[in-house]
């Protein structure tokens, strides 16, 4: 059986810990390496009680010298800190990052975003964003993987199949997304001091959300017409679980019965996608502790106008469970391992 060697990069936030959960359950991977940077020393356990007894390595500081020893590195980084990484990899490297850093394919589209300067620029055009489900055997192309966005996420995965089809509009498409705070990374507490989490609901980064440009860039990719979306996120009072609501127009000649058609062909062999009955109300319970993504075509009092609902974990499915996806897809693992 391949095994290979994998250091995770910022192995103490809670996509890096979720990240460490699934693959001490992977059979094709050995942790060599846990990094991080106040937590030196520290077993990981300190952080999740649930991997005391799995006989992993104390967490170390980084040093480009375990490239030797690894085939992958995760990175679950700050923005622009992965892109450093991306210097030093050797020709058996592959990195896998779970940040920004290699989302978007201009460089000048991250420094308008994320007000900072790409410091990689040539290992842009070497790395794929792969949302798994559409980049498909593409990925075994390159060695630095770009995992989407946790609202991209479920976003993308509904909307992409229906531009494809040409069945919706291009025009207009309002997208409300809802995320548990885990969203924000370990440091909301001190980002949001000033709101009960655990109380209220809070919408944030209207309409000018970095993840903007990413939907923006995926969905020109499938459409020649020019896309026109809305986005607005909001942190709620639960911990984990993204719901998206995303209005859109049917072009002429398409119905409700036929966007659950063709979601439903397109998503056929992806065993994580769930298309679910029209009209069937969906909740982040449904997809909680899985990679799942459940998606509902839902009508409403004008014909043209339909819902779709969308559900993932944001810690799974929306980031380390996609991570793991990822690198089955590359290495040709079984694609649930790690994952079931």
């Amino acid at each position: 059986m391949l095994k290979l060697n994998a250091i995770i990069v910022g192995s103490t936030g809670y996509i890096g810990v979720q990240l460490i959960k699934l693959l001490v359950k992977h059979q094709n991977i050995n942790i060599r390496y846990l990094c991080g940077n106040t937590s030196v020393g520290k077993d990981i356990s300190f952080y999740d009680k649930s991997l005391k007894y799995k006989n992993l390595p104390k967490i170390v500081k980084f040093n480009k010298k375990y490239l030797k020893e690894v085939e992958i590195i995760f990175t679950a980084l700050p923005n622009g800190e992965a892109q450093e990484i991306s210097k030093y990899l050797l020709k058996k490297n592959t990195l896998i990052d779970l940040a920004a850093d290699f989302r978007l394919k201009k460089s000048s589209d991250y420094l308008k975003w994320y007000k900072k300067k790409h410091k990689a620029v040539s290992n842009i055009d070497r790395s794929i964003y792969s949302l798994p489900e559409i980049t498909g055997k593409r990925i075994k192309n390159f060695k630095i993987i770009g995992c989407p966005g946790c609202y991209p996420t479920s976003i993308l995965l509904p909307l992409i199949p229906l531009i494809i089809n040409k069945s919706i509009s291009t025009k207009n498409i309002i997208i409300d997304s809802k995320s548990g705070y885990s969203g924000a990374g370990r440091g909301v507490y001190k980002k949001y001091k000033q709101k009960n989490l655990y109380e209220s609901l809070s919408a944030y980064g209207v309409g000018f959300h970095r993840h903007n440009s990413e939907i923006e860039q995926e969905l020109k990719n499938h459409t020649k017409s020019n896309i026109e979306f809305t986005f607005t996120p909001h942190l709620t009072p639960m911990f984990r679980g993204i719901l998206s609501t995303i209005y859109v127009d049917l072009k002429s000649g398409f119905s409700i019965k036929k966007i659950e058609t063709i979601l439903k062909k397109f998503h056929k062999k992806n065993k994580f996608i769930k298309i679910l009955k029209n009209d069937s109300l969906i909740s982040t319970n449904d997809v909680i502790n899985t990679n799942n993504c459940f998606i509902s075509v839902c009508k409403t009092k004008y014909k043209n106008k339909i819902i779709l609902l969308s559900a993932i974990d944001n810690l799974i499915k929306g980031g380390a469970g996609q991570a793991i996806q990822n690198m089955n897809l590359k290495f040709g693992f079984n694609s649930n391992e790690g994952l079931r």
